[in-house]
This record gives C-alpha cells, sequence and structure tokens, in this order.
C-alpha cells in the first residue's frame, strides 16, 4: 500500500472505495471501528478516510474533493436520506482514525505534511457534523 498525498483519495487502499458504493461505506466503518481490533492498521484507516469524505460528498453535494469520475457519478445520483444512518458511524470511524491504537497518525507524525493531513482530517469532521 502506498500513500502519496494527504487527500482522502491519494492512496491506494482508498481507491477501492470508489468500486462499492454504500457497501464499501458501510464496511470501512464497521473495519474501524470493530471492538476486537486492538490496533488500526493504515490501510482500514486510509478507508475509513476515504469512506467518510465520500458520505460527507453524498450529504452535503460537495463533489470537489472525489478524484474519481465514476464515484463522482455514484455520489451524485446517491440519496441522502438512504446513507444519512452512516454519518455517526463515519465520525466516530475518524475518531478512531486519530486516536491511539491507530498507525495513520504515527505515519504521519514525521512528515512535513502532518499538519496539512490533520487540517483535512477536521475539515472533513466539520462537514459531517
Amino acid at each position: 500500500m502506498s500513500a502519496w498525498g494527504v487527500g482522502p483519495f491519494q492512496n491506494e487502499a482508498a481507491a477501492e472505495i470508489a468500486q462499492d458504493g454504500a457497501y464499501a461505506l458501510a464496511e470501512a466503518f464497521d473495519v474501524a471501528l470493530d471492538p476486537d481490533n486492538d490496533y488500526l492498521e493504515a490501510e482500514e484507516g486510509h478507508r475509513a478516510v476515504a469512506a467518510a469524505e465520500t458520505l460527507a460528498a453524498v450529504l452535503t453535494g460537495d463533489t470537489s474533493a472525489l478524484t474519481d469520475a465514476a464515484l463522482r457519478a455514484w455520489v451524485q445520483g446517491a440519496d441522502p436520506t438512504e446513507l444519512t444512518h452512516l454519518r455517526e458511524h463515519a465520525l466516530e470511524a475518524l475518531d478512531r482514525v486519530l486516536g491511539p491504537g491507530s498507525e495513520l497518525p504515527d505515519l504521519w507524525e514525521d512528515s512535513e505534511d502532518a499538519d496539512a493531513w490533520q487540517g483535512d482530517i477536521q475539515r472533513l469532521r466539520a462537514a459531517l457534523s
């Protein structure tokens, strides 16, 4: 797995969200929030962030952060009322991504882009709130 930027879709793991739509959103949040998982690997963290960004796009109509044309088209055709129930799961998953026991903060910690990554997650949290 590789990351090439701080954005939600600037890594290979997040690209999978574009292929599976609503199912992928729920699954990404479920994996991130699994109480049996003591440590959240970077790949699962990336998926949760991408799923949260996708959900935010569905709920707000702002697709500017979506880099995949097929995902953007799916979002534009999605019914926000059918996905609203995932909002709280998305916020909890983002908390898990940022919290202790998550690999992503450790990976970004020493990077010159750490503040930008943190800022992007906070922007996403605000969009979902």
